[in-house]
């Protein structure tokens, strides 16, 4: 069976619509999906890339882009006015779901008080107020977040994401194919499918 590897952080909104989209497209051709979280920032830092809105007409052509691609997909996106957001602590808890056992329902709440309905997720108390409405126990992510595995865990992830070549997010990997940004998901599919 083949599998993807989804290196995501959740303050990207085109690894939330990535998101939206790549279990459609694990069903379709059967595959699974490896989640990967890494730290946007440290790739920024460690490849010297830097966000697209830092110029305005590609961040203005992007926000454009971006709102085709939603209405396409069916996914409710909404630019955040908090953006840029430091994500450390909503990465440590994908990290931290991971091993709860409940990565699906903590990253879909956090993607979506994101970007579906544009909250200030830097601020640790919406986090938290997040994090329990989707029922989760928000004190034990407190927690988590601050745990030194769970930091080592995911600097090692950011590391070995640098590492293999990955210089933004969303990215994919297909064996050692990497495929970079929501907009390459249907290479994605094909690579998974043998096709390419």
């Amino acid at each position: 069976m083949a599998t993807v590897k989804f290196l995501f952080d959740v303050g990207s909104p085109t690894a939330y619509l990535a998101w939206k989209r790549l279990p459609k497209i694990a069903e379709r051709t059967g595959a699974t999906i490896q989640y990967v979280p890494i730290l946007l920032g440290g790739i920024f830092k460690s490849t010297g890339n830097a966000p697209p809105g830092t110029i305005a007409a590609k961040g203005r052509w992007m926000n454009d882009d971006m709102a085709v691609w939603a209405k396409l997909d069916g996914t409710s996106l909404q630019m955040n006015p908090k953006f840029p957001i430091n994500t450390t602590a909503m990465m440590r808890g994908c990290v931290a779901a991971q091993h709860r056992d409940e990565f699906q329902a903590y990253t879909d709440a956090v993607f979506e008080g994101m970007w579906r309905d544009p909250r200030d997720m830097g601020d640790l108390a919406v986090l938290a107020g997040v994090i329990a409405g989707a029922g989760l126990d928000a004190g034990a992510y407190a927690a988590a977040i601050e745990d030194q595995a769970v930091k080592d865990e995911l600097r090692a992830n950011t590391e070995g994401a640098v590492a293999a070549g990955v210089f933004g997010a969303p990215s994919f990997f297909v064996g050692d194919r990497l495929f970079f940004g929501q907009d390459r998901t249907h290479f994605v599919e094909m690579a998974l499918k043998g096709e390419i």
